[in-house]
């Protein structure tokens, strides 16, 4: 099987590692938390496509034969960059899913929190414009937001009080359907379902990124010699903390496998 790298500005990714583990258990993965630069969506364009290009470079030299770009942020600034820089390795990102959000909405009324850079980018807003059609989009920045996520405030009141501020506005506008273009969101998933109710739909693509990074693993034919199956998690910041917080937020997917940590430095 192969090795894959999975990297993040900081926890958000998981979201994305617990789907994998889930989908394609029998692969090595390599985990990598930017937490240091957390979080990337109010950097510049520019710093956000060369540390996401050096972080892969990081991944692939640590010997991964696949990438999963598992931060909205990075692959809206980014993957196009990646994907020139280092054509023999499939490289695999994420986008808000506003695609699927448009055929599961009932009143065409769709929101979408995401990061600052992601609402901004131009990936992101052509996709907007060839989708719009009927459907009206409520866009919110969820400024605050992930800086909180990455201390464990899942659930602090601090935090229900932030994303009850950011989704104000899509209430007011009657959404039935809200797209999270954040990988850390899908941690608030609780909190979003206490404030906005059950009938809401949520959409998050990251089923979709993995079936996505099978299909290019069959493609690049990286299906074969499997190594022992073990997950390392690497942090910019503080490898500790993101091994307490993966053992916290995605247990399940962790059972099965070895787990090794370590704090590195990325210039």
């Amino acid at each position: 099987m192969a090795t894959i790298g999975v990297f993040d500005s900081g926890i958000g990714g998981l979201t994305v590692l617990n789907e994998a583990l889930r989908q394609a258990p029998a692969h090595h993965y390599i985990y990598l938390a930017d937490s240091v630069n957390a979080p990337y969506g109010e950097k510049s364009s520019e710093w956000v496509a060369q540390r996401s290009l050096d972080l892969c470079h990081w991944l692939a030299r640590e010997g991964c034969q696949a990438l999963v770009v598992a931060c909205n942020t990075a692959t809206a600034e980014a993957i196009a960059h990646i994907r020139n820089d280092m054509p023999a390795i499939p490289i695999i990102g994420v986008e808000p899913g506003i695609k699927p959000a448009v055929h599961q909405s009932n009143n065409q009324k769709i929101g979408v929190l995401a990061t600052q850079n992601t609402l901004k980018s131009d990936k992101f807003n052509a996709l907007l414009k060839s989708l719009q059609g009927d459907c009206e989009f409520i866009s919110q920045a969820g400024l605050g937001l992930v800086p909180l996520i990455e201390e464990g405030k899942i659930d602090a009141p601090e935090t229900e009080a932030l994303l009850r501020e950011h989704l104000s506005v899509m209430q007011t506008a009657g959404i039935d359907t809200l797209v999270l273009g954040c990988t850390h969101y899908p941690f608030l998933l609780p909190l979003i379902r206490k404030i906005l109710g059950n009938d809401i739909q949520i959409v998050d693509t990251s089923a979709a990124v993995i079936k996505q990074l099978t299909r290019k693993l069959e493609e690049f034919e990286l299906l074969q010699s499997p190594p022992p199956r073990t997950i390392r998690l690497y942090s910019t910041l503080d490898a500790d903390h993101l091994h307490q917080l993966a053992k916290q937020l995605i247990p399940t997917a962790l059972e099965q496998h070895g787990v090794e940590t370590s704090t590195v430095f990325i210039s």
